[in-house]
């Protein structure tokens, strides 16, 4: 059905796509570091969050709802590698 993809929280889904998508019950997962990546599984939809980043992305449809998870992988591991190299860097002087 599709992908809809917001760069910011407060570009989130509008009310129709919320209507329309994500209702009834929900299953919420939280990944990667201090729980930064939220995937909420709803029946016909998925929704990822990117704390870190303010990332939404609906997943709509069952095939690109499958999708989602794979995502949230791709994420988390994003997030940890740019943490380890954060972490690798060092300024000049004393250490």
């Amino acid at each position: 059905m599709g992908v809809f993809r917001f760069e910011n929280k407060y570009a989130a889904p509008s009310r129709e796509q919320r209507e329309r998508y994500m209702r009834g019950e929900a299953e919420e997962h939280h990944f990667g570091p201090e729980g930064v990546i939220t995937l909420i599984l709803y029946r016909n939809a998925a929704y990822l969050k990117d704390e870190t980043d303010g990332i939404r992305i609906l997943y709509t449809g069952d095939h690109d709802k499958s999708k989602a998870v794979e995502e949230a992988a791709a994420m988390v591991e994003y997030h940890r590698s740019r943490s380890e190299s954060k972490d690798s860097f060092h300024h000049g002087g004393v250490h």
